[in-house]
């Protein structure tokens, strides 16, 4: 009796890897703020997050890229899941982000950025459109409706701006800055009514970290792209942020209940964001300087756990 073949491990390469990227990238750039307040180097940890980040974003690139001249059908199936569609847009977004913070050092691959950053954006309005289109046409199932529709729309849209303004184009990046920050109003009723009404469903569950970024990553974008904001509003932005941390912390039982999964990279990029806006508080607000020693930790010991538990699932083959 011959044994089910299961799909090969490229057509089932998953999304949520993108998040590995995200989360890298954006730690590298809290510990790039980290050294302003540092009383010892820490320039090698930055390069160490952000070389691993685009390592690993290039590798991703890569093999979706061989998926999808190979397995089209299984890209447009999980292009089409109101889960795992909005979830590919961790690539476009990890891309913005390493524009953002790679281009400003080397300007004089500007024209790379550009294209970079134009494709990147045009992925996102390809998928930002079908999470819309569903949405306003009422096509997702109550129980699909997750923090991961934010993605294309929410962080797509305020990374996206810092990635304009760090080629040159800031007054397109103060446009798509406003885009993203208006699809986090219209988006949070939404989903906000979803999680007030029970526990999503185990296989989504993971997927809640996502909400804890729209605010954090607002306000680390706008003091990225408006570097002479008054700390006030990194303040606000702080407080704004400590809402729905503290909503998904209090679920905790819920989402710790279920297996590990690449949508636990979900809490990686929002913690790192947390992070920056916290010892930008720091370096402006006054803050004791203890309050970036807990939050840098925090952040680094996040991601650092979730690697190695997704490094050694993969090695196993018990995560996919």
């Amino acid at each position: 009796m011959q044994r089910e073949k299961k799909p090969n491990w490229l057509k089932r390469l998953h999304p949520g890897l993108f998040g590995m990227s995200l989360g890298l990238l954006s730690l590298s750039f809290a510990w790039r703020k980290y050294s302003y307040v540092s009383n010892f180097s820490t320039q090698w940890m930055e390069m160490v997050f952000l070389s691993l980040g685009v390592v690993i974003l290039c590798l991703l690139t890569v093999l979706w890229s061989i998926k999808g001249a190979l397995y089209p059908a299984a890209i447009k199936e999980k292009f089409l899941n109101p889960v795992l569609g909005p979830m590919m847009a961790y690539l476009p977004i990890s891309t913005l982000l390493a524009v953002a913070l790679i281009l400003p050092r080397f300007p004089e691959y500007v024209l790379f950025g550009y294209t970079l950053t134009t494709l990147s954006l045009l992925i996102q309005v390809i998928i930002a459109w079908r999470v819309v289109h569903l949405l306003s046409m009422g096509d997702i199932p109550n129980d699909q409706v997750t923090p991961a529709l934010y993605l294309p729309i929410v962080p797509g849209g305020l990374v996206g701006g810092a990635a304009l303004d760090a080629i040159g184009l800031p007054g397109f990046g103060y446009l798509v800055w406003g885009m993203g920050l208006g699809g986090w109003a219209l988006l949070e009723m939404r989903i906000l009514h979803r999680l007030f009404a029970g526990p999503l469903p185990a296989q989504y569950r993971a997927t809640i970290g996502i909400e804890m970024g729209p605010a954090a990553v607002s306000t680390i974008t706008a003091i990225t792209i408006w570097p002479n904001l008054p700390v006030d509003v990194i303040l606000v932005g702080l407080g704004i942020a400590s809402g729905p941390i503290f909503a998904v912390m209090t679920r905790w039982r819920s989402w710790t209940a279920v297996p590990f999964s690449f949508g636990f990279w979900s809490f990686a990029f929002p913690a790192a964001a947390t992070t920056s806006c916290v010892i930008e508080a720091v370096i402006r607000g006054g803050w004791p300087h203890e309050a970036a020693i807990i939050a840098i930790t925090i952040s680094t010991g996040l991601v650092l756990f979730l690697l190695i538990r997704t490094t050694i699932l993969l090695i196993k083959r018990q995560l996919y």
